[in-house]
């Protein structure tokens, strides 16, 4: 069984305190009291981590926050429980970051240090919120080491940190406005390629991945399924790899256009 060092502190307590430390590096929000409620202190802490740039931080506060994610992500979802549609592929409708696979993959932006505005609901913000602040660290690193912004169907791989899966594989997808180009639909091929490609490289046994370039990102639901769907078959009648892959959906309506899609090819 895993020891936990800070068993003597409640959850609430490890949010607390997680507060406080994190409003000691930011003046302007250290005016506002700490809440009682779990519920509001979780908010307040997710903020604070959503805004916090990716600097160094002490040894003392990782061991708290590892502690409190652990109990925090500790319900998830093994792909051994689930059943395939068809050969090692997969539908599941939850939240990505429960998932228990060897890699699950982040819709990011260019700048690959995840999302800024405190509790947005993107995939890109609970992956980050979830996995705790070493991840923009990592990101952030790699960042710098390569020089310039990621690259549009380009794609890179961290460590998991507190989620329950081993990794995280961050891709660029187009943004769409208006119709979808030739080109869009290039790239985010390109995003489900590369990811492929860098399970592969790492040797993982499965990969689960989310609606890329939907939503904010504006690329219809059905094509982009139809190119996620296309690009994984692909992959894996080119290569012979044995990779399980889930399409995770978060939408009824991608569950139906998945399902339906799979049922058809």
């Amino acid at each position: 069984m895993r020891l936990l060092i800070g068993d003597i502190m409640t959850q609430n307590e490890r949010c607390a305190w997680l507060i406080k430390y994190l409003l000691t590096e930011n003046p302007e929000a250290a005016k506002y009291p700490v809440p009682e409620d779990f519920e509001s202190r979780f908010k307040l802490y997710r903020s604070l981590v959503n805004i916090r740039m990716p600097a160094d931080i002490s040894e003392e506060y990782l061991k708290i926050e590892d502690e409190f994610l652990y109990f925090v992500n500790a319900n998830s979802t093994n792909i051994e429980d689930l059943s395939p549609v068809r050969d090692d592929i997969y539908v599941w409708q939850g939240d990505i970051t429960k998932l228990r696979v060897d890699a699950i993959v982040n819709a990011a932006n260019s700048q690959m240090l995840g999302c800024f505005v405190p509790c947005h609901s993107c995939i890109d913000n609970c992956i980050h919120t979830f996995a705790g602040i070493r991840l923009r660290q990592a990101c952030a690193k790699l960042m710098r080491e390569q020089g310039h912004e990621e690259a549009t169907g380009r794609a890179k791989i961290t460590k998991a940190y507190n989620l329950p899966g081993k990794y995280v594989i961050h891709t660029v997808g187009p943004i769409c406005s208006g119709s979808v180009s030739e080109e869009d639909k290039s790239l985010l091929y390109s995003c489900y390629e590369e990811c492929l490609k860098l399970a592969d490289a790492y040797k993982l046994e499965s990969i689960a991945f989310c609606c890329i370039s939907t939503g904010v990102f504006g690329f219809p639901n059905k094509p982009a399924a139809e190119i996620a769907i296309k690009a994984v078959q692909e992959y894996k009648q080119k290569t012979g790899s044995k990779i399980k892959v889930i399409f995770n959906v978060f939408k009824d309506l991608d569950k139906e256009i998945y399902g339906s899609l799979l049922a058809e090819n």
